[in-house]
């Protein structure tokens, strides 16, 4: 049997720290998904459509990597693309105590189905979607938290100002 994992996120825009992540759990499985979950208390910088063409651009030469939007809960993603493993990424030991909880409720829902932690990095720490959005939307340069082919992408587009 396979060892399939699902990374869900919002990938609001794909970091390099998310990068960190996928590049460290591809040894762990024998197919990585990453799922762009549709989360209705967020509002999107980036369309689905964006976010899955840059994972999808990164990711070109790898098969063991695909993408896929998804809606509803992550377990339910999970046996949709046949994923044994939730796989998250822990910045700070307070990420921990949230995605523990997460994690103990999915596995209520589907006891088949375990989470694996990957810390990032210690360069990584502070690279996180929000804070990228956040300093893009000021008019600050984000391209060092970029993947290449983000970087590229939104140094195309024009810069939506705070209002």
């Amino acid at each position: 049997m396979q060892r399939i994992a699902l990374f869900p996120g919002t990938f609001d825009p794909i970091t390099i720290g998310h990068l960190d992540i996928i590049n460290r759990a591809l040894p762990l499985f024998d197919k990585l998904v990453i799922g762009i979950g549709r989360n209705i208390n967020k509002v999107p910088m980036f369309s689905e459509e964006q976010r899955l063409g840059w994972i999808r651009e990164i990711f070109k030469n790898d098969p063991k990597v695909s993408a896929v939007v998804y809606e509803g809960l992550t377990v339910s993603a999970c046996q949709q693309v046949g994923a044994q493993f939730i796989l998250r990424g822990i910045r700070y030991v307070n990420d921990f105590e949230y995605e523990k909880a997460i994690a103990d409720m999915n596995r209520s829902l589907d006891q088949n189905i375990e989470t694996v932690f990957l810390t990032c990095l210690p360069q990584y720490t502070s690279v996180a979607s929000t804070l990228v959005r956040d300093v893009l939307k000021n008019g600050g340069d984000v391209m060092q938290f970029l993947p290449k082919e983000v970087a590229a992408s939104i140094s195309q587009q024009p810069v939506k100002s705070k209002s």
